[in-house]
């Protein structure tokens, strides 16, 4: 019987048999983005009561980027290529600890600006709480297992949950874990750019980073002028999606950078 699933063509069953997530499978990409107007819309909206920052921003406007291109809210399980229920994202948080640490943000091409400020807010508040996502507190039960053991009760959990599509309730563990797609702002803790790792545990298509902004000479209108500009990168699983979706994403991000307004409307 012939699959009338789009995303399960012969291209994409192959490589989701070829590739090993991630050792072998990752597309890296780069793109420098002016965002001097856009500084000024979120200088604006803070001054206004609304305390959005460029990691609220590329938030939404992903999400809302991949409502159109569904190839990037696909995940692999048992060699087809599955689409993802919702627009989720796990967003990375610096944690008072000093560590690294999520907060997952659910629906957030349906979130605003102003109320994605609102609601990662909350989410990071859990989290300085101890109300971590489920995956990430999984990391200090592992942490506490002797190696070798450590690292097969790991293997045996990623087989489960990633390989086989099968959660673990008690565990709090699915699948899906990590949603659609990560986002992490490396530039706020002082590096330009980073080409970030698909965690093998992750089932996601990319992984989102926001590098450091700078001021560099630009051409507006023909004339050179300084202007900021942020280094975005990103890593592809090229299981499931292209360079093109890449570039696509990012001709979209460019996009809401020049029309930040477009996020403020549902």
């Amino acid at each position: 019987m012939k699959e009338n699933n789009p995303l399960n063509n012969s291209w994409r069953k192959t490589a989701s048999t070829i590739y090993k997530k991630p050792v072998d499978s990752k597309i890296f990409g780069s793109v420098e983005i002016d965002i001097t107007d856009l500084e000024k819309y979120i200088a604006d909206k803070r001054k206004s009561g609304v305390k959005i920052t460029l990691t609220h921003f590329f938030l939404v406007a992903t999400a809302r980027a991949i409502k159109e291109i569904p190839e990037l809210n696909t995940y692999v399980k048992r060699g087809n290529i599955y689409s993802h229920e919702a627009i989720n994202a796990t967003v990375s948080v610096l944690l008072q600890s000093g560590e690294m640490g999520s907060v997952k943000m659910l629906n957030a091409d349906k979130l605003t600006l102003t109320e994605s400020a609102i609601k990662l807010k909350e989410e990071i508040q859990k989290t300085y709480k101890g109300d971590e996502n489920a995956t990430m507190q999984m990391k200090e039960k592992l942490a506490a297992i002797p190696w070798p053991l450590r690292g097969w009760v790991y293997q045996s959990i990623k087989y489960i949950t990633t390989t086989l599509g099968i959660s673990i309730p008690p565990l709090g563990l699915s699948a899906n874990n990590f949603g659609s797609f990560i986002l992490s702002n490396i530039g706020s803790i002082g590096l330009d750019i980073g080409y970030p790792a698909l965690m093998p545990s992750a089932n996601i298509a990319f992984v989102l980073i926001l590098g450091g902004v700078s001021k560099k000479p630009w051409v507006v209108n023909d004339e050179i002028v300084p202007r900021s500009i942020l280094m975005l990168g990103a890593a592809l699983d090229h299981r499931v999606i292209d360079a093109s979706h890449g570039g696509k994403l990012f001709k979209l991000l460019k996009r809401f950078v020049n029309n930040p307004e477009l996020l403020e409307m549902k």
